[in-house]
């Protein structure tokens, strides 16, 4: 029997809905969420990303600016920018969208921004509390992953996990996200030897490489669920992801598909993490 697919954009819009509603109680509380999120150069995907972003914003009701700058931006200019925005208390979310200029060190921006404010998920700070499972805000992607495996009442306590690629914006956090849900977690990246082994025990299988098609039904366990995070477009000019859907499909026990998968989760959990900076920063 073919897979079940989890359909991330059907949840995302249910999540959006009940944050909706979050944010009209916040509103007649007084508080008004505002994310900022700056957009350097004309890089056709970020442009998209950030326009999807603030979509979601609008129909939520969270305040959302977009800054946009050259892309000869210095990074002096570039972290002036940033601690204007980390004083400035009508902001409650600060979003750098990567990929930046080679002259800016993304690293150095990441970590100018105020952890109150990272509602990204990529401060050392904000990964130092996900490692210890401490409260934190989580990066948007693996936490839209591990929300869509809950929201199927999938078991992971105990269970095999197997990662395809080691990220620090998807590989690394996913399977540290995992491991706070108590399953057994195994990386796998390019230098793995005989990675067909490995994600064949996968009772979770987790691929973010960014290689359209790689993981082919002889990769999968039967049963397993499959959890495609790559964005590849075709030269047709389609979008498909790291896996073979339609042979994939076949074995296991849920995939996602994409698009309409793990993309609109991701923007979604940006916007809950927006929505729970400005309740932090506004507790009496």
């Amino acid at each position: 029997m073919a897979a079940e697919v989890i359909y991330g954009d059907q949840l995302a819009q249910s999540l959006r809905e009940a944050m909706k509603e979050e944010v009209t109680a916040l509103k007649e509380e007084g508080l008004q969420p505002r994310l900022v999120v700056v957009l350097i150069g004309d890089d056709p995907a970020s442009r998209s990303y950030v326009s999807g972003k603030q979509k979601a914003a609008d129909f939520i009701g969270i305040d959302s600016e977009l800054i946009t700058l050259p892309d000869s931006t210095t990074e002096e200019a570039l972290l002036s920018l940033i601690s204007k925005l980390n004083q400035d208390q009508s902001v409650n979310g600060i979003l750098v969208q990567l990929p930046l200029p080679k002259q800016i060190n993304e690293q150095a921006i990441i970590e100018a921004i105020d952890p109150s404010k990272d509602v990204d998920g990529f401060h050392p700070i904000s990964i130092g509390r996900m490692l210890t499972g401490q409260e934190t805000f989580l990066p948007c992607t693996p936490f839209g992953i591990i929300t869509m495996l809950k929201s199927k009442e999938i078991d992971l306590e105990g269970k095999h996990a197997v990662i395809v690629g080691r990220s620090n914006i998807v590989g690394k956090p996913v399977g540290q996200l995992l491991l706070n849900e108590h399953a057994t977690v195994t990386y796998t990246h390019s230098r793995t030897k005989d990675m067909q082994a490995l994600t064949k025990k996968a009772d979770v299988l987790v691929v973010a490489v960014g290689r359209a098609g790689m993981i082919t039904q002889e990769y999968v366990k039967p049963g397993a669920v499959v959890i495609d995070v790559g964005v590849n477009r075709t030269e047709a000019g389609t979008l498909t992801g790291d896996v073979d859907f339609e042979s994939v499909r076949e074995v296991a026990s849920y995939i996602t598909p994409v698009p309409k998968g793990v993309g609109p989760m991701t923007i979604t959990m940006l916007m809950k993490n927006t929505i729970k900076a400005c309740v932090n920063q506004n507790k009496k």
